[in-house]
């Protein structure tokens, strides 16, 4: 029987997966029918990512043996009761090099204290120092493939990182925590915070008024993660009063950023449009195609989405 993989990323991503994922696909040895329109109950894989012509039900693709998704988040899929296949989230090589490169280069710039000297260009010599990054304590909240590569990076270029996650980890090199009181002794060291938490009930609202009000007066905070782990009208408080001193965001609860959103004119929030990480189509082709290999041969599957936990 013929193993037929259905490209369900939109229309307008077509164009630019098709190439490396036939390419990717012939690399790993693994004959298949690869397209964007076949009978349900012929597909044996759905590739997939958000958009206005993917499956809303899949109930009818009674031979799937699992869906294999472009995106690292899952949360506009992970909670589809027709989705009783097997979920994998995308973990990329190329994903997270650009968001090691984000994290590691905003985090740089606050540090040095970048906008201020740029803004203080006035003709008066003015040396001040910033601190070394040994003296710089910076929280990476999630602890995934990529909060742990970016707490691996941040490391190593001398800040102290402390880690969080909901569950107990242990990173080398990284002061890890966990659990509600963890959170809390993390918030109240940091002076940098960089989020990278999924998108769960759990999560919503991480940074509210309560744990903003724990940092360090003046510290900065980084969210190339979720947009619903931060609330905007407390955020907006702690910029206003000083308590926050700055903020990189890269994703919003409504993506694109309105027009009249008060961030945009923000003078110490800077917007990026959602461009953190994102997955680029040769290596993550790769990662799609081992999955297919691994699910043809009876093997265990890569980064299998816990339903429970959302991610």
């Amino acid at each position: 029987m013929s193993t037929t993989i259905l490209f369900a990323g939109g229309a307008a991503r077509w164009p630019t997966w098709e190439a490396p994922l036939r390419r990717a696909l012939s690399e790993a040895g693994i004959t298949a029918e690869l397209t964007t329109s076949a009978p349900p109950e012929a597909v044996d894989f759905i590739i997939y990512a958000p958009s206005g012509d993917t499956p809303a039900d899949f109930t009818p693709f009674i031979r799937c043996r699992a869906v294999l998704s472009l995106w690292a988040g899952v949360e506009r899929i992970v909670g589809n009761a027709t989705l009783t296949q097997p979920l994998c989230r995308m973990v990329d090589p190329g994903l997270t090099h650009g968001m090691v490169e984000y994290v590691t280069g905003h985090a740089l710039r606050y540090h040095l204290g970048i906008d201020a000297l740029l803004a203080a260009q006035n003709g008066h010599w003015n040396p001040v120092v910033p601190p070394l990054a040994a003296e710089r304590p910076v929280a990476v909240l999630g602890l995934g493939a990529l909060g742990a590569a970016c707490a691996r990076a941040l490391g190593g270029l001398g800040f102290p990182v402390l880690g969080w996650s909901r569950n107990p980890k242990q990173l080398d090199g990284i002061d890890c925590h966990h659990g509600e009181t963890g959170l809390d002794a993390v918030l109240r060291r940091a002076e940098i915070v960089v989020t990278l938490l999924p998108a769960t009930p759990a999560t919503e609202n991480l940074l509210d008024t309560r744990r903003l009000a724990l940092l360090p007066q003046g510290a900065a905070i980084i969210n190339p993660g979720r947009g619903t782990l931060i609330d905007d009208e407390a955020l907006l408080a702690a910029l206003a009063s000083g308590q926050v001193g700055a903020a990189t965001l890269d994703v919003f609860r409504t993506e694109p950023l309105p027009a009249d959103h008060p961030y945009w004119s923000h003078p110490r929030v800077t917007v990026t449009p959602h461009i953190a990480a994102e997955t680029r189509p040769d290596s993550a082709a790769r990662v799609i195609a081992e999955n297919v290999r691994r699910s043809l041969a009876d093997e265990p599957l890569m980064h299998l989405v816990d339903r429970d936990a959302g991610y």
